[in-house]
């Protein structure tokens, strides 16, 4: 090789070893390491500046100003709200949902991933030599130029073998004045199996990680349903919480109202010289404490429909946005009689936290026979079959391939037994632990679903008594401040008498609404129990590819 070419070989050696600026490829350097935090953004822990963030507003303590929290709401858009609507919305929009969406296609990408380790592999490589060294005898050449040209094709197989197919080509020059062939070219076709006999043999057994990432697919898959089932239920809770929240806050505004009333009837007789001037203050205090209640009511409606906008996550209607969510879906309390056998095996059959388990059983079978056969010694047979041609070329040496006049071959088996093999023992042992532990938490769920299904029952059992109880005892609340207004009206009864059966009043009419919405509350936990949704409509859905689209039916 001429010195040109050796300064250009080196040269280019140089440029692969010290890419990106010349970088030692001995040394550290900055880039090694990513991005680096500061340490005062990790290790110093800032003070809330309060009186940056607030506005500039003064405080209002009057009388006056607090009568107006009742109309906190006032001047705010509002926007009607269906179950149904929210439903929709959550499905499409809900990006807790959205994140669980991609496991099942993250889990896809595993099988794929398993399944490729059976893909053939093909080789090539290309490799020139000279070689100068001196030498004593005439008979060896000074001077070799070998260039090697290697073709193959590796094909494993499912039954832990693998098939080599190899064309090796060597062509070789030399100054042996004593060489019969210069340049000589041999081409060399082969062919190997090699195939385990006990150890990694068979085909359960080398398609144990494709069996184990498919099945994890499918425990991906039922852990995305159980996620589209929990976010809707979530979603039909949050929509009940808002609407016992409006609803509370309308009792909270008709009770304001009903003390704004008391307190004129108390001025009217205090005028008139029929009561003390004590009847004002005692009404006075019953406008205030309404008050507390409202803007206590508000902050409720707040919170809850916060919470209803984080789980639809509506365009325009962000937890930021200042848009009140009217609910317009009201409930239809009926009475039901449940069967509660049925409901628990539908709940069996329906919940995915069993065909988890299931599956997971299923991976822990796989897992034993694995660990099984890992645990038998190594035994390996390999064959050789290789034809030889030699010529001044390669249609020289083709053509002796081609005819077949030169051939080997080889036959092998190797051994690998273990002695005392305790570790490949321990993880049999192992693995028939774990499924004898699965069999135990199937049977511990089994008992956990029956209980919930069971509770859920009672629960719209009570909740239905629940309801017809508030409704009664709020019409007799009703009925008694009426009694205690012409009692007041007579100067029988004191402001304080009616102002507190107007609080018993608003007491059983907030229990009534709480009763309705845990009702429908108990019935979205029953559906949830038994693994189903409330609803005229059944959900499909399917994995989503944040490269692609996303299809999901309602």
């Amino acid at each position: 090789m001429n010195p040109a070419t050796v300064r250009c070989s080196i040269a280019l050696l140089l440029c692969l070893l010290l890419p990106a600026g010349c970088k030692s490829p001995f040394h550290s350097h900055p880039d090694d390491y990513g991005p680096r935090i500061p340490l005062e953004r990790i290790q110093t822990v800032q003070r809330l500046p309060i009186e940056e963030y607030t506005r500039e507003e003064a405080p209002e303590d009057d009388p006056a100003a607090l009568q107006r929290g009742q109309t906190r709401f006032e001047g705010l858009d509002s926007f009607d709200i269906s179950l149904e609507q929210v439903r929709a919305w959550t499905l499409e929009n809900n990006l807790d949902l959205r994140i669980a969406l991609i496991n099942p296609e993250i889990a896809n990408q595993a099988v794929t991933e398993e399944e490729a380790r059976f893909e053939s592999v093909f080789t090539a490589g290309v490799r020139r030599t000279e070689t100068q060294q001196p030498t004593a005898l005439q008979t060896v050449g000074s001077e070799v130029d070998t260039t090697n040209v290697d073709f193959g094709l590796e094909i494993p197989m499912r039954t832990g073998g693998r098939i080599d197919l190899a064309l090796p080509i060597n062509e070789t020059a030399t100054n042996n004045p004593f060489a019969t062939l210069d340049p000589s070219l041999t081409v060399r076709p082969s062919v190997s199996i090699t195939q385990p006999l006990l150890r990694n043999a068979g085909r359960r057994s080398n398609t144990h990680g494709i069996r184990v990432a498919s099945i994890q697919a499918g425990i991906e898959q039922a852990r995305t349903k159980l996620e589209v089932i929990r976010q809707i239920a979530a979603a039909d809770r949050a929509y009940w919480r808002l609407y016992a929240a409006r609803r509370a806050l309308d009792v909270r505004v008709q009770q304001y109202d009903l003390a704004v009333a008391q307190l004129e009837r108390a001025r009217r007789r205090v005028r008139a010289g029929q009561d003390a001037d004590i009847e004002i203050i005692r009404a006075e205090a019953g406008v205030a404490e309404r008050i507390e209640a409202i803007i206590l009511s508000e902050n409720d409606v707040l919170l809850q429909q916060r919470s209803l906008k984080r789980i639809i996550n509506a365009p325009d209607l962000g937890m930021d946005t200042h848009v009140l969510l009217a609910t317009i879906s009201d409930p239809d309390p009926l009475p039901y009689l449940f069967d509660p056998t049925a409901l628990t095996k539908l709940a069996m059959d329906n919940r995915m936290e069993m065909l988890e388990l299931e599956l997971q059983l299923a991976i822990d079978s796989s897992s034993i026979d694995f660990q099984r056969n890992q645990a038998l010694p190594l035994f390996v047979m390999d064959f050789t079959y290789r034809l030889s041609g030699l010529g001044q070329n390669v249609s020289q040496a083709s053509r002796q391939v081609r005819d077949v006049d030169f051939q080997d071959w080889s036959l092998g088996l190797s051994a690998e037994i273990p002695i005392g093999n305790e570790a490949a023992k321990a993880r049999v042992a192992r693995a028939v632990l774990t499924r004898l532990q699965r069999l135990s938490t199937l049977d511990a769920r089994r008992l956990a679903i029956t209980q919930e299904t069971l509770d859920a029952l009672d629960q719209i059992d009570a909740g239905w008594r629940r309801i017809i109880a508030a409704r009664q005892s709020a019409i007799l609340a009703g009925r008694t401040l009426e009694a205690e207004q012409r009692q007041f009206d007579v100067g029988m009864r004191t402001s304080t008498d009616v102002l507190d059966a107007a609080t018993r009043l608003a007491d059983a009419q907030l229990a009534e609404i709480r009763a309705l919405a845990e009702y429908q509350i108990a019935q979205i936990d029953l559906a949830f129990a038994t693994g189903t949704l409330l609803g005229a409509a059944r959900v499909d859905w399917t994995p989503l590819d944040p490269r692609g689209e996303q299809k999901v039916d309602y």
